[in-house]
């Protein structure tokens, strides 16, 4: 802890801060009592508070009241005490504790609140059910790991602002009650009291408001915003987040992407988070997905994807030869040395499934040749031709998806991440960060006929707006191991290109003026060149920490639910204020 509490009844110093350059001083700390133990006569306590932990000590002859209310004192009482700060014969140092060498001896003590059994222990790192966890989150939150996690969370944040600061970005605060725009995920609807029928949205993002902000002139911006999306949570995505919002104006690519790193860079240096020095390597789209089959590539290991469509050239297995000719791939992995039972190739087959591909080829190159259900359907010199492209050779598992290009790399790429994990080839000690550039700026929905964008219609593009197929955007993600910790891009601000944007992906002038009006009648007034980023706070603190889930890092997160154990949420309400608010359930 940086300072001293500010002295008063209850304490005058933090628990942790009493260490061996005190011992002689009277000192007061307050807390919860997080151990207790009776040793004879004495009676040891080990006094708990943000700061960390501190030994008590209650002596029988010196102080025999006081001992005696250490007799009724149990886990997480909440007291105030105060003695003298000794030291610890040198049989008895706890070197594990940052106040190890010492001990309090108490000479005044005062119950503050008495405590109730606790459901869960909190003394300890036991798992506990995540439920019983989420409804007594006062509790959890007392316990290390979530007082670490909220402490790092802090460190990060006020890194971030210092270096905006310090860049002359202004932190601005944008409306949480806006119109509903439904071009992303679904979103929280809000009845307006005043004006039955009609409803606000909860942000997923203050997109538009960061673009007025830069025609209205701020040109750097920022916040720590609270956004909300109305989808089903996942291990790294809930359905309020938290990110770090940024937008400047007369700006590039480049100076997007250094002021994020200069942020980053910051960040991962204050937390001790050892990540490559800037600037952070670039991977384009289109090799990311060619070599890793995500557009958030996990580079730290290897069983990279490969074409395969060169050495089946002319084949006659129709599994392979029916997608070639429809314009698919066929696209392999080497999984290198493995002797996997029939019963783990079945499951890879089913992942693959579960990932859009039709199925999965496996096999095991062998000196004759394959051991394979698909050896038979192919000559030597096909075999021989994958195994060279592969680099495959005796004992090796091949794993082969013939498919359209985005489900081949999908499920390729989920395979491959099953394997790394399963054979331990992730390097988790060591970490990898790299930009994804040009993305492509639409993506085909064959079943309604039309274009869509693929990061979102503001997206600023190179190319010709009148081959969309070929189109990039000029947009970027941040990716540390194989995690998307941020993205961004620059945006359009010329009213005529964002208007062709708009019919190019099916909204019309009236559609696009009823819902985007206030953007484009602001376009109209000279809009800056200007871009910016977003990064989710949520994501990148639990990555640092090492947590596997991000509510691990949010101090009232939602079960995976989308519910609140806690408190209950979401609820029914009253036929009073439905009636109030113009509505009715069905």
């Amino acid at each position: 802890m940086k300072h001293p509490p500010r002295p008063n009844s209850y304490r005058d110093a933090w628990c942790a801060e009493l260490t061996a350059d005190r011992a002689g001083s009277q000192a007061r700390v307050a807390g919860w009592v997080h151990r207790r133990r009776d040793h004879g006569g004495l009676i040891f306590i080990d006094l708990r508070d943000r700061s960390g932990l501190v030994q008590l000590v209650f002596h029988p002859e010196t102080a025999p009241e006081i001992h005696r209310q250490a007799h009724g004192l149990r886990s997480e009482d909440v007291m105030s005490a105060s003695g003298t700060v000794v030291r610890r014969a040198p049989e008895n140092v706890n070197p594990a504790l940052k106040t190890g060498e010492i001990e309090l001896s108490v000479a005044q003590v005062e119950i503050l609140a008495d405590s109730a059994t606790p459901p869960f222990p909190l003394d300890d790192g036991g798992d506990v059910d995540e439920t019983l966890r989420l409804r007594h989150r006062a509790l959890d939150l007392r316990r290390a790991p979530m007082r670490d996690a909220l402490e790092l969370r802090h460190q990060v944040v006020a890194t971030i602002r210092d270096v905006l600061d310090e860049r002359d970005f202004l932190e601005i605060e944008t409306p949480f009650l806006t119109r509903s725009t439904p071009e992303g995920a679904r979103d929280f609807l809000v009845p307006a009291r005043q004006q039955p029928g009609s409803f606000y949205a909860l942000p997923q993002s203050p997109q538009l408001f960061k673009q007025l902000l830069m025609i209205g002139g701020l040109e750097r911006y920022y916040q720590i915003v609270r956004c909300f999306r109305d989808e089903d949570s996942r291990a790294d995505r809930t359905t309020e987040f938290t990110q770090l919002d940024l937008e400047m104006a007369f700006v590039q690519e480049d100076d997007v992407l250094e002021t994020m790193e200069a942020v980053m860079g910051a960040v991962f240096a204050a937390v001790g988070f050892d990540v490559p020095s800037q600037p952070w390597p670039r991977m384009t789209f289109a090799e990311a997905v060619g070599r890793f089959g995500s557009d958030r590539p996990d580079t730290r290991f290897g069983l990279e994807l490969h074409d395969l469509g060169e050495a089946l050239a002319g084949t006659g297995f129709q599994v392979f030869s029916r997608v070639l000719a429809d314009g698919g791939v066929v696209r392999g992995i080497n999984a290198g040395r493995r002797e996997l039972p029939r019963s783990e190739l079945d499951g890879l087959t089913e992942l693959a499934r579960q990932h859009g591909a039709r199925g999965l080829v496996w096999a095991f190159v062998e000196p004759a040749g394959w051991r394979s259900p698909v050896a038979k359907f192919l000559t030597a010199a096909e075999i021989a031709a994958i195994n060279e492209r592969l680099q495959a050779s005796d004992g090796d598992l091949v794993l082969i998806v013939a498919d359209d290009q985005i489900r081949a790399g999908k499920a390729l790429g989920a395979l491959r991440l099953e394997l790394g994990e399963r054979f331990g080839l992730i390097p988790h000690d060591r970490h990898d960060i790299r930009w994804v550039v040009e993305f492509p700026m639409f993506l085909r929905n064959e079943e309604e006929g039309r274009w869509e964008a693929e990061h979102h219609p503001f997206t600023a593009s190179t190319g010709d707006l009148e081959q969309p197929a070929t189109l990039l955007s000029r947009s970027y993600d941040l990716v540390l191991d194989g995690s998307e910790i941020g993205g961004g891009s620059i945006r359009n601000h010329r009213l005529d290109i964002q208007e062709r944007i708009f019919e190019l992906i099916g909204i019309g002038p009236e559609e696009a003026q009823a819902r985007f009006g206030f953007l484009l009648d602001a376009l109209r007034f000279g809009a800056p060149p200007h871009g910016g980023i977003a990064m989710g706070i949520d994501r990148i603190v639990s990555l640092i920490a090492g947590r596997e889930n991000i509510r691990e890092v949010i101090a009232f997160p939602k079960a995976t639910s989308g519910g609140d154990p806690l408190t209950g949420a979401p609820a029914p309400v009253d036929d009073p204020q439905l009636r109030e608010l113009g509505l009715r359930l069905r």
